[in-house]
């Protein structure tokens, strides 16, 4: 290997050190005004290459999406923004398509019937990479608050 070809290694491997060093935290600001929250759960995301490179480099917004279960129940969270990787190809991921989360079966299923039976809705809290380097997402079962409510805590 030539030094060239070295040296270009060692830049890379820096500039992914860096990045990896970046403590990533994306926060939802709004849930904790607009809901009164229930439970918390910690989920993983399915995402694709191109998707966590782009969270690896904060940029994500997670301030409007919210969760749903599909026909099969499988959670998925929605509108979460995914800007495209900006080193990618044409085969680039689309910045707000659904993203599946991975939860125990007993956690869906209970979270499943709470949604269902009691009206409540499941919100994403915050999104951030952990020490194994996997994306995660704090979801919450929460109910919507009312105006008053909204005040009181304001």
């Amino acid at each position: 290997m030539c030094r060239v070809a070295k040296k270009l290694i060692l830049q890379k491997s820096c500039i992914f050190a860096t990045i990896m060093q970046k403590n990533i935290n994306i926060l939802n600001k709004r849930a904790k005004f607009e809901y009164e929250i229930l439970d918390k759960y910690l989920a993983g995301i399915v995402l694709a290459g191109t998707e966590i490179k782009s969270i690896r480099l904060g940029k994500a917004s997670i301030a409007e999406s919210f969760c749903e279960f599909n026909e099969k129940g499988e959670l998925f969270v929605i509108n979460m923004n995914i800007e495209e990787y900006a080193y990618g190809t044409h085969y680039n991921h689309k910045p707000k398509s659904e993203r599946k989360l991975l939860l125990q079966k007993r956690e869906l299923k209970k979270l499943h019937k709470e949604v269902r039976n009691s009206g409540l809705t499941i919100v994403p809290l915050r999104l951030f990479i952990n020490e194994k380097g996997l994306a995660k997402m704090d979801i919450a079962l929460v109910r919507g608050k009312k105006m008053y409510d909204k005040r009181e805590n304001h």
